[in-house]
């Protein structure tokens, strides 16, 4: 009998459709930058938009969340650690847990904290995340006026290069984020992977009366993170005294950073930035355009020029879960915590438009489930990674309209499964398999991340003999398969001499941290042993 465990996909329809649009480079356009003033909001209104698809009894905010706070989402970075998974991708546009992508949680977090004034700066390998993005977030409980809003770097009379960095892509940015009068800007990477209320966030800004909030992690040391790392020293009352950088090439030498080598010091704490920053708008205006015009990035040098000038800027400690997604292991790990964590029991629940929820499944192991209602659809589930198993608590992404996964006579087992795979007389365990993906007959599968197809493949017009897929009787082990890739018969994807680091890109695949990564659209030929 196969032992099937794998994700649960609900098809939801949306009653208030919203434009996502891209920002395109237009001429003239620096000369917003140049006049550019903050213009604060006077009033709000008392009323907030409905969504039926956000967390229950959300906290009450004056003024509002979704009328006062505007996210602004960075998908990409010149210099990923994810390499060669980012090859001809951007870090947030890489699959994750089979139907997502990583950028699909911080949206998400975005959305179930109710806030639905959503932009996403792109720059780096972006077409791939650009038209998911676009295409994804139409009516995904944004409310009437909320939006997930591409900005693509771009270029003026003014401005002759392209983003230099964090700081200076917000900067070159303001002429759009203006467009809404918004109290805080609420700053976010796009390739965590983690869940949280922002509104919590918000809420301690505003009681504390911040210019400044970091949220920081409590749950791991600075030890435990790589050089480049933002680290927070911050004493009892969770101020941050200073911003400085993990770097294995020069020891922290600022003065105050000597206290945090003195054991008996208590008055101080040594914790990791996650790189969210939520800032009031008149002190983001003020850092970009009057004392730091010439900032590129905004922790090391924004946040750092704010400490120095004396202004409020305060820790907010988060306790769970979060990946940052900082080498091709952590990727690893962060799919295998999500089978993990797909296995456990919990009730899931379907939400209708107009139409109280209603108990749908009760079960350890879940089955794919499509229900496809009006024109417009959008895919959750109610379990993601190990901070996403929560039935309230929705991760949103882009509708695919596929088939239901068929099962021909394969043993899968501790395992998620995407939509419209092909899975015939094959053994799969504790494996993360991708859309569309095509496995043979023989076929062993074990402790791995397999990507799936952009297509379905019918008739082979490639050159080569070998389909996309996985070919018979080839076993793969601890491996990473990205998508399009053409593995051929009695193929041995195993890391037979136990290599930690590699690098045979010339031949479809690199080795990192002992994970054999098979590159997007590689052929490997048939009774290959790697």
């Amino acid at each position: 009998m196969s032992h099937t465990s794998v994700m649960m996909t609900l098809q939801l329809s949306s009653s208030t459709p919203v434009n996502i649009q891209a920002k395109l480079p237009i001429l003239g356009l620096g000369r917003y930058h140049q006049k550019y003033s903050p213009k604060l909001p006077s009033e709000f209104p008392s009323t907030s938009i409905s969504n039926s698809h956000q967390i229950p009894n959300p906290i009450l905010l004056h003024p509002p969340v979704n009328q006062s706070v505007t996210a602004i989402v960075f998908g990409d970075g010149s210099e990923s650690r994810l390499y060669p998974l980012t090859k001809r991708r951007s870090e947030g546009a890489i699959p994750i847990a089979a139907n997502y992508r990583l950028i699909d949680a911080v949206v998400s977090n975005c959305i179930n904290s109710n806030i639905n004034k959503i932009y996403a700066l792109t720059q780096f390998n972006s077409t791939s995340l650009n038209s998911h993005l676009s295409r994804a977030y139409s009516g995904a409980g944004l409310g009437k006026n909320g939006f997930v809003e591409v900005i693509a770097a771009y270029q003026s009379p003014e401005d002759q290069g392209w983003f230099q960095g964090t700081a200076d892509a917000i900067r070159r940015c303001l002429w759009v984020l203006e467009e809404y009068p918004v109290v805080e800007f609420l700053v976010l990477p796009g390739h965590h992977l983690y869940k949280m209320d922002y509104q919590k966030v918000i809420e301690s800004h505003r009681n504390r009366k911040s210019d400044i909030t970091i949220v920081a992690s409590n749950g791991i040391t600075v030890k435990d993170q790589d050089p480049g790392f933002g680290v927070l020293k911050i004493n009892t009352e969770n101020q941050v005294i200073q911003y400085s950088l993990k770097s294995d090439k020069e020891p922290l030498n600022y003065t105050v950073a000597e206290t945090l080598t003195r054991f008996n010091d208590t008055s101080y704490s040594n914790i990791p930035s996650m790189g969210i920053y939520l800032i009031n708008r008149a002190t983001m205006v003020n850092l970009l355009s009057k004392y730091f015009p010439k900032a590129n990035d905004f922790g090391s040098e924004v946040i750092r020029g704010a400490i120095s000038l004396g202004m409020k800027v305060e820790a907010y400690l988060f306790e769970g879960y979060w990946e940052d997604m900082r080498s091709i292991e952590a990727f690893y790990q962060a799919n295998m915590e999500c089978i993990k964590k797909s296995n456990v029991g919990y009730k899931s629940v379907l939400y209708l438009p107009g139409k109280p929820e209603s108990t749908i499944m009760r079960a350890r192991h879940l089955l794919n489930v499509s229900l496809i209602t009006g024109s417009h659809k959008l895919t959750k589930t109610s379990s993601f990674d190990s901070s996403f198993c929560d039935r309230d608590y929705h991760v949103y992404t882009k509708p695919r309209y596929l088939p239901p996964t068929l099962v021909s006579d394969a043993v899968i087992t501790d395992s998620v499964i995407g939509d419209g795979c092909i899975l015939n007389r094959c053994k799969i365990k504790g494996t993360v398999v991708g859309m569309r993906t095509k496995i043979g007959d023989g076929a062993i599968i074990e402790d791995s991340v397999i990507m799936g197809s952009d297509v379905y493949q019918i008739e082979d017009t490639h050159e080569s003999s070998i389909p996309i897929g996985i070919g018979e009787n080839t076993e793969i082990r601890k491996a990473i398969v990205d998508k399009n890739a053409r593995i051929g018969k009695n193929v041995k994807i195993i890391n037979k001499n136990n290599v930690e680091e590699g690098d045979r890109e010339t031949n479809g695949y690199i080795i990192s941290g002992g994970i054999m990564v098979v590159l997007g659209s590689a052929e490997i030929p048939n009774d290959s042993i790697l």
